[in-house]
């Protein structure tokens, strides 16, 4: 019994060795460069590949003016202004010479 373990250990042993041998070759002069053109389109489709970093703001104002800015900004939301009277638009402006 321990005879056929031993073989059969063997075995499988020398197949798993075959099978992993088969994975491990040297890449061919094609797929050395697979992907390059990929690689290639994209770094030329690219507007910046290394844009420069965001501008670092300072703010040079003061709370109060800030703070009465943005009033004055709502404030100017809650009254509506009054519509355009469209129907006197170009009345009286014609040149007013008759054939």
């Amino acid at each position: 019994m321990k005879e056929i373990t031993m073989r059969t250990n063997s075995v499988f042993c020398f197949c798993a060795c075959l099978a992993l041998s088969a994975c491990s070759h040297d890449p061919s002069a094609i797929d050395q460069h697979f992907g390059s053109s990929v690689r290639d389109a994209v770094q030329r489709q690219t507007a910046n590949p290394r844009p420069p970093p965001p501008p670092q703001f300072t703010f040079t104002s003061d709370g109060q003016s800030a703070k009465s800015a943005i009033d004055r900004y709502q404030k100017s939301f809650d009254v509506i202004p009054p519509p355009a009277n469209v129907f006197n638009i170009g009345v009286g402006s014609g040149s007013g010479t008759a054939p």
